[in-house]
């Protein structure tokens, strides 16, 4: 799956998976569609990335492909695949499980999802406050907290207080302003950082907008 990603990045340390085919003895593991690897998305995997590298453990990263809102019609997707999982592996995550959400998938209850991270023994897992899981989005972050030492991130903020989404740079691609899409998507000035400088960046970055 590591195969023809992209260019421009190492993925030689990223080991990816199939959902189910990951088991672990202990990781770090953040969650989501992480449709644009937007602000919003660095700051889960630079918060990941770095819980997992003070415990000593794994970093992990769980999406999924097509990103639930684009299964189900109410958007459609601001990269492929590929570029989603080129930009996911820049910040160099030790796993990254990619979910085919289908029509299996999308019967999957919270505890059949609950079952399969256990399998990954997490140590910490680190979602947004508005992350939903299982079939009708009957998990919540709050459910996901009374079985794993959960993390619950607040949104990152533009400097006028609005929420950095999916749905917002959507929104002003649509309007035609593309140029302030891509500064919430902020990833040009992460490819072009040095490796050990793309999580401080991505930091600095969410906190000056």
């Amino acid at each position: 799956m590591a195969t023809g990603l992209g260019k421009g990045f190492d993925s030689s340390a990223v080991a990816f998976h199939r959902d189910g085919e990951l088991a672990l003895d202990a990781c770090v593991v953040t969650i989501g569609a992480f449709d644009g690897v937007h602000r919003g998305h660095q700051e889960l995997l630079r918060q990941t990335i770095a819980a997992a590298q003070r415990r000593g453990v794994a970093a992990v990263v769980y999406t999924f492909d097509p990103p639930p809102k684009v299964y189900f019609g109410q958007a459609e997707p601001l990269i492929s695949l590929r570029e989603k999982l080129a930009r996911i592996a820049t910040f160099a995550p030790d796993h990254i499980i990619v979910a085919d959400f289908n029509q299996f998938y999308v019967r999957r209850t919270a505890a059949d999802f609950l079952a399969e991270l256990q399998r990954l023994q997490p140590r910490e897992v680190i979602v947004g406050e508005d992350f939903r899981f299982g079939s009708c989005k009957g998990g919540t972050a709050l459910l996901l907290r009374q079985h794993f030492n959960t993390r619950i991130l607040p949104p990152v903020r533009c400097g006028n207080g609005e929420v950095v989404s999916s749905s917002r740079i959507r929104s002003l691609r649509r309007s035609g302003l593309a140029a302030a899409a891509a500064t919430l998507e902020n990833w040009r000035d992460i490819v072009t950082a040095p490796p050990a400088n793309r999580s401080d960046l991505a930091q600095a970055e969410a906190a000056g907008q």
